[in-house]
């Protein structure tokens, strides 16, 4: 059967999530089929990576594979799940998040062998570096919860207990799975997720090396500079996107 394409609308939205996708293979957050991302679009609809007849993972995601669903995981507008397009298993997982967070729009579910490494290790997410990584250092400062559960996040009970977990925070660790992280746009969310996958290797890579994580800080904390979206995130982002070769 001839996959049939999606609607014209939300091109941009589709291409932009798509190379969102490729952005964190990689960056080795999601280096095999697993992982999604989604974006709001509406009060019940939302773009979602999907799984397609030729699957081949998040590396090579195209702009097809994103289709517009509603907040039960149904077609929002005619022929977005024809061809053999299905929605992830943990579409809950986005869809509650979308539900309870009016303050985000974007969501994140990837698994980083280093965080999941570094958190069954008992190593925690902390604000180990200073100017190395500003705005990795200020979220790690304010917390990254941990769902102790490792469970394919698949029905709003599950999804609910890891939005409690995450207790509003912009990103929580899932035990022995992965990571999901939140924010007003895709790129900041992927952004943040860079963020705790780095700070993770770097905790693995101190105490391989016999050494202690040790906080930065207050002193140095308050003396780091806030360089504003148009760089944490404009200039951050542009730069993912060169690494993949693309021009932005």
């Amino acid at each position: 059967m001839r996959a049939s394409q999606p609607p014209v609308t939300h091109e941009e939205h589709r291409e932009a999530i798509a190379l969102a996708c490729r952005v964190l293979a990689h960056r080795g957050l999601a280096d095999g089929i697993l992982g999604h991302i989604s974006l709001r679009m509406a009060e019940n609809k939302l773009l979602v990576r999907c799984r397609g007849p030729q699957e081949r993972g998040l590396a090579y995601t195209e702009a097809r594979d994103i289709r517009l669903v509603d907040l039960d995981g149904n077609p929002a507008a005619e022929g977005e799940l024809d061809g053999g397009y299905t929605v992830p298993n943990e579409l809950p997982l986005h869809t509650e998040l979308l539900r309870r967070r009016p303050d985000i729009n974007a969501v994140v579910h990837a698994h980083p062998p280093r965080v999941v490494a570094a958190d069954l290790a008992g190593l925690r997410v902390r604000p180990i570096v200073g100017a190395f990584d500003i705005p990795g250092t200020r979220l790690a400062a304010g917390g990254i919860p941990i769902y102790p559960r490792g469970v394919l996040v698949r029905n709003h009970r599950l999804a609910g207990e890891m939005i409690d977990a995450m207790s509003g925070r912009p990103v929580v660790l899932l035990r022995g799975h992965g990571l999901t992280s939140a924010a007003p746009t895709v790129e900041q969310a992927v952004l943040q997720a860079i963020s705790v996958d780095t700070l993770a290797g770097l905790a693995l890579q101190v105490t391989a090396a016999g050494g202690q994580l040790q906080d930065l800080p207050d002193t140095d904390m308050a003396e780091l500079p806030d360089l504003g979206g148009s760089f944490n995130t404009g200039t951050a982002w542009r730069h993912e996107l060169a690494r993949l070769g693309i021009d932005p």
